[in-house]
């Protein structure tokens, strides 16, 4: 599959902001009964949030345009690591902020060694004061606006005049002619009604996987453990019901469905990558939305943004970090051919 370029746009790259994070990731000999002693043996650090990985697999993927952050990091190592990092990849750091008072936002993933089993410690850090005030659209040309995730954002989830305060982020990177992109988090809490709902009339993308996609509408989307396809297909039609304007992306193992305002749907399957094969799925769902992305800025139809979006997923799927298995757009793809597509739910 080849997708055209986006030369012909006046704009150009993607611009991502929201939550920016590090995984520490601590492998023990044992998981400790209260009280008790546990052995780290080793330990790693990550990238973490929704626009360090999609932007960190975008620039892995090989993408040419420009991929520049928003967000907010503390005065500290695991501060200076990002940015670091984001250098080290091409991403443009004007807009990703220190603040001093605040410290980074990590999270402590650790991991028993015999079962792999994980257990997460979130520090939310600087993520909790990002607010509408840290985003200036007026100075970037970029083409797509991705913002992730909210329910982990607390100024920006916070409400004004009934709405949460990301609806007027969203607001001013549409009135700057930039394509807005969302992607929530998976809370177990009623919070989808308050703080998503009321946003999406301004977001041109919406991403949700299946628990999200519940949580939203309400509908069952599993019988029995098994997602129905005409279930998907009603609550896709119910969040462009909600107002999102241009697609519902909505993802989980074994497939992707897009629906959109202007009434094209189109399925796409996800890739049969071996259960042996398979190291962690922890960066799945950002590196899905990464491929979808790509797609739509080189002005690819929805179903060769999906395919790649399955194919960028499934290479992410060979590294237990969240970025570090992501390949080249052609390798993505040559991976995909190699080992086929799941059945489509019916």
């Amino acid at each position: 599959m080849t997708l055209p370029t986006a030369s012909n746009s006046a704009r150009s790259g993607v611009l991502a902001g929201g939550n920016w994070l590090v995984d520490h990731v601590k492998i023990l000999n044992c998981w400790p009964a209260q009280d008790a002693l546990a052995r780290i043996e080793s330990e790693t650090w990550d990238n973490g949030g929704a626009p360090y990985n999609v932007l960190k697999d975008l620039a892995r993927m090989g993408a040419t345009f420009p991929l520049s952050g928003i967000g907010l990091v503390g005065d500290d190592a695991d501060g200076e690591r990002i940015l670091a990092d984001c250098r080290q990849h091409r991403i443009d750091t004007r807009q990703l902020r220190k603040i001093a008072d605040t410290p980074t936002a990590y999270c402590d993933v650790m991991t028993e060694r015999a079962t792999g089993r994980r257990t997460f410690f979130y520090q939310r850090g600087a993520n909790a004061r990002l607010a509408p005030e840290h985003f200036d659209f007026r100075t970037t040309n970029a083409k797509i606006f991705h913002l992730g995730y909210l329910l982990l954002l607390d100024a920006l989830d916070e409400p004004v005049d009934g709405r949460p305060h990301a609806t007027e982020v969203f607001r001013q990177a549409h009135s700057a002619g930039l394509l807005t992109s969302l992607d929530c988090v998976s809370e177990a809490s009623a919070r989808f009604e308050s703080v998503v709902k009321p946003v999406l009339p301004e977001v041109d993308v919406l991403f949700a996987n299946d628990f999200e996609a519940e949580k939203l509408t309400g509908i069952a989307l599993h019988d029995g453990g098994v997602i129905r396809r005409a279930a998907v297909e009603r609550a896709a039609q119910a969040l462009l019901g909600f107002g999102v304007r241009q697609w519902v992306i909505l993802h989980f193992p074994t497939a992707v469905f897009a629906a959109s305002a202007a009434g094209e749907c189109c399925w796409q399957p996800s890739v049969r990558v071996p259960s042996e094969a398979i190291r962690g799925a922890a960066g799945a769902g950002d590196a899905l939305a990464a491929g979808v992305l790509y797609g739509l800025h080189e002005n690819a139809d929805i179903a060769a943004a999906l395919r790649l979006g399955v194919a960028v997923a499934a290479s992410s799927l060979f590294d237990a970090t969240c970025s570090n298995g992501v390949r080249p757009v052609s390798e993505c793809l040559q991976l995909a051919e190699r080992f086929g597509f799941q059945p489509l739910p019916q």
